[in-house]
């Protein structure tokens, strides 16, 4: 029997990824040792999608096929010593979805070879897979234009008998995005009641649903930033950017199987108060020439153009020649500008560029004195995911800090991050200048540290913001929770025993 040294397929200009409705070529190689006599040599293509109960397994228990061809390059014969190639031609159809790898599933596009030997021998075969990009056009989805707002209204009880109300808007510029793009997130809490909420954080969450007897959703939290809290009484409005990384398409259209869903997740860690804002994530980006915004107000002006003021119009009827003069307004005054405040110097690079907010917001500033926020974003950049097909990105981008380049895509279509791909790492707190520099421990400092542990900020973090040891940060919560101050206590942590009066009968 021969022996077979070399067995391959081989695309045409070593290309991997294809369109639908593309033609996909190459060869089939082979070099043997010896004659090896064969039944047929043949080449099939096929595409699929498998769903399993069972993370990363391949025993699928649902399959959905998109196509299956088989052609025969060869039929009954001996292949000589020697190197052999055979050419093969497949078209994809049209309607075929773009892969995709999941936990519980996964759309497959492969071209397998196949050698049949005579009864009682040893057939053999070889596969490789390639990848199918359908492109999703954001211009194309339905109700696309504007932004995605939200509003929820949450009351609590805290301290037993006291309750509060909590009013938590957000919104996003846009309700699509393509990888490399930024979300600009606006969010507006409004604190109505007499205890300090917990911190605001923002999330870029995907969920995937797979379709079996029971569905299986998988819920992956993509990107995180995080904000500070808001003060009892007081209103804060917070702005963030997030940056998308490159992620599957929101819609596999032509898969049954699989759906792909995004948004962006707002919450309050106390109380529990949360609302979420969906998004489309595609491959072409929003063309804001192609907005009908734009065109219907062209429209509307100039149907008002054309239709008669009854204010205008004569006795007669006719329209007067009168017009009427308004008196010009005077030019609106520019807000003034916030004053910079100290800021703790941090390693870590920003989640997306530092954009230009207004009065009241930069950086998460609040509008009523509220907390201060913190920032805590993905160690990326937008060029470190240039290399996804069919990413880009402008010119006049700053240089990236040193940050982590995501990493881990099952393939140029299927862009799938890992679980450590986009990290996320706090940075110091904004405090004032005279806490900042003093390591004195004055009741301001031990106000300080209270607000913050009511705020939800562990020890490690109060330590870390207002460079005190541990030990003391936790004597100050100790004696502040026993005895309801921060004051100098003397030593022993008890308060002065005050002198008793006897009433005289």
């Amino acid at each position: 029997m021969g022996k077979l040294q070399q067995f391959e397929i081989t695309f045409d200009k070593s290309k991997v990824t294809y369109s639908p409705g593309e033609s996909i070529s190459g060869t089939v190689s082979i070099k043997v040792g010896q004659a090896l006599p064969c039944k047929a040599i043949k080449v099939n293509c096929n595409g699929f999608c498998g769903i399993t109960t069972k993370v990363n397994d391949t025993a699928w228990t649902v399959e959905e096929q998109y196509f299956n061809s088989t052609i025969s390059v060869s039929d009954k014969g001996t292949l000589k010593q020697g190197e052999h190639t055979f050419p093969f031609k497949f078209l994809i159809p049209a309607s075929a979805p773009t892969s995709f790898e999941g936990n519980y599933g996964k759309i497959i596009y492969r071209v397998r070879a196949f050698i049949e030997t005579p009864r009682f021998a040893k057939d053999y075969n070889a596969e490789k897979a390639f990848y199918l990009l359908s492109l999703l056009n954001l211009n194309e989805v339905p109700d696309i234009w504007g932004i995605c707002l939200s509003e929820v209204k949450q009351q609590f009880t805290y301290m037993l008998v006291k309750t509060g109300t909590v009013v938590l808007k957000a919104q996003t510029d846009m309700k699509g995005y393509t990888p490399g793009q930024i979300i600009q997130v606006t969010v507006n809490i409004h604190n109505q009641s007499g205890k300090n909420t917990g911190n605001v954080a923002a999330s870029l969450m995907q969920r995937v649903t797979y379709e079996t007897k029971r569905s299986i959703h998988d819920l992956r939290n993509i990107v995180d930033v995080e904000g500070g809290a808001v003060k009892a009484g007081k209103e804060v409005e917070w702005k963030e950017q997030i940056i998308i990384p490159p992620l599957p398409q929101s819609s596999l259209a032509g898969c049954d199987l699989i759906k792909i869903e995004y948004y962006v997740k707002v919450s309050l860690k106390s109380p529990d108060v949360m609302l979420t804002l969906p998004i489309h994530i595609g491959n072409v980006s929003l063309d804001k020439k192609r907005c009908p915004s734009k065109k219907a107000a062209n429209s509307s002006s100039a149907a008002a153009e054309d239709t008669p003021c009854p204010g205008l119009s004569s006795s007669d009827g006719s329209i007067s020649a009168t017009t009427l003069t308004l008196p010009p307004r005077p030019a609106p005054k520019p807000a003034p500008r916030p004053t910079p405040r100290p800021r703790v110097s941090s390693h870590n690079s920003p989640s997306a560029p530092p954009a230009a907010y207004g009065l009241g917001a930069e950086g998460g500033a609040p509008v009523n004195d509220g907390f201060p926020n913190k920032r805590q974003s993905q160690l990326v950049s937008p060029n470190a995911f240039s290399y996804a097909p069919g990413l880009f990105f402008p010119q006049n981008q700053p240089p990236s800090g040193p940050g982590t380049a995501a990493s881990g895509s099952t393939g140029a279509t299927a862009p799938y991050p890992t679980e450590n791909a986009t990290s996320s790492a706090p940075t110091a707190l904004i405090l004032p200048p005279d806490i900042m520099k003093t390591k004195e421990l004055t009741k301001q400092v031990r106000d300080k540290v209270v607000e913050k542990y009511e705020a939800g900020l562990g020890y490690k973090k109060i330590s870390r913001a207002l460079n005190i040891s541990l030990s003391t940060i936790k004597s100050i919560i100790r004696k502040w929770k026993e005895y309801g101050t921060t004051a100098n206590l003397p030593r022993g942590g008890r308060p002065p025993k005050l002198k008793s009066r006897t009433r005289r009968k």
